[in-house]
């Protein structure tokens, strides 16, 4: 249990260097914080609480609690709506005929803290591969330039090496900038398959699951179809068997209490919309990548944007000779470098371009 709250702990550091860009960052830290968050506090209510209380009549609480949580509780489709006391007990609950009424068995609830601490692993995977396969390569070349204060003889032998570096690799390291976006199209497959992988696991109702839920409110009163207990039931049936004294097989109902499902529905409501919203952002940053890659123009743009106080015939001397591997390097150093001795790197890098370019 330390060990992560110490992963999460790291997870809000602000990095020294940064090496991917803001909607990545949604992925792997504000989406891995919330997953293993909620799933620490399922945890919580589940192993520390009571996350089921059942009544019967005949048979023990402990036996009926017990085995209501492992072999699953029911509700009855059909009886979700109504007066509650006058035609159902409650959402779902009421008698039924076994073989004519519907029932539909919730069996996902034992397994929701489990499911979301793998969401959240999943939700790393890319950040890890983009770890690994960066291999401290920015944070090597902006040692001691991401800083204003200086000394002097530092900040020269440094931009010397990196603008040697970037002129002896030129045109080489475009491997290093499709290997990240590839891991930005990781995250926007992950994210859309784990709004699959969701919809699975809670029986086809998460992928409407927040648009019910807004619904819902606008409905009158004896027409809801309240799609947070149908669900996540708060009160539910547990049928139990036994023998007799005579031999034959006895049937008895139970009603269970299922206050976890109170912490769940919330849960999956704010899963909902926040999967919805980052799936859309991720689309859109492929939109804006696949313009990157394609559009020449554009990448000067940025260029600019990136060193305003650079002189733009310098920016330009850049751009002409960078394939887009080695403009992502650059626009890299630009988010971790300080302006002004990136501005002076701009104009040594353009001038070793420009000798290369008259030999």
């Amino acid at each position: 249990m330390f060990d992560v709250f110490g992963s999460v702990k790291g997870l809000l550091k602000i990095d020294a260097v940064c090496i991917d860009n803001n909607i990545f960052r949604l992925h792997y830290k504000a989406t891995v914080i919330i997953l293993i968050a909620f799933s620490l506090l399922v945890t919580s209510r589940q192993y520390i609480g009571d996350p089921i209380d059942c009544i019967v009549d005949e048979i023990p609480l402990n036996v009926m609690d017990t085995y209501c949580w492992i072999y699953s509780t029911f509700t009855v489709p059909n009886r979700l709506t109504g007066r509650i006391g006058q035609d159902v007990v409650q959402p779902g609950v009421a008698s039924h005929v076994d073989g004519k009424d519907e029932v539909k068995y919730h069996k996902y609830y034992q397994w929701v803290c489990f499911t979301l601490f793998f969401q959240a692993m999943l939700f790393y995977v890319p950040r890890y591969l983009w770890k690994t396969w960066e291999g401290g390569r920015i944070r090597m070349l902006v040692i001691d330039l991401n800083c204003p204060i200086v000394g002097e003889e530092s900040k020269k032998d440094r931009k010397k090496l990196l603008v040697d570096y970037f002129t002896t690799n030129l045109h080489m390291q475009n491997f290093y900038a499709f290997r990240f976006f590839i891991c930005e199209v990781l995250n926007f497959i992950n994210v859309v398959g784990q709004i699959f992988f969701m919809d699975f696991f809670l029986d086809g109702e998460f992928s409407t699951y927040g648009s019910d839920v807004l619904k819902f409110t606008e409905l009158e009163p004896e027409e809801r179809d309240d799609p947070m207990s149908r669900v996540f039931p708060k009160v539910t049936k547990c049928t139990f068997h036994k023998y007799g004294p005579s031999g034959s097989v006895q049937k008895f109902d139970g009603l269970c209490v299922l206050p976890l499902n109170i912490v769940n529905e919330k849960i999956y409501v704010f899963l909902w919309f926040w999967f919805v919203f980052l799936s859309v952002l991720s689309g859109i940053s492929l939109i804006y990548r696949c313009a990157v890659i394609m559009g020449p123009k554009l990448r000067l743009y940025l260029l600019r944007a990136k060193c305003r106080i650079a002189a733009s015939d310098q920016v330009q001397t850049i751009a002409n000779n960078c394939e887009i591997g080695d403009w992502f390097v650059l626009y890299q150093l630009g988010k971790n470098m300080d302006p002004l001795i990136f501005k002076e790197v701009i104009s040594d890098l353009s001038k070793k371009l420009e000798g290369k370019e008259t030999v």
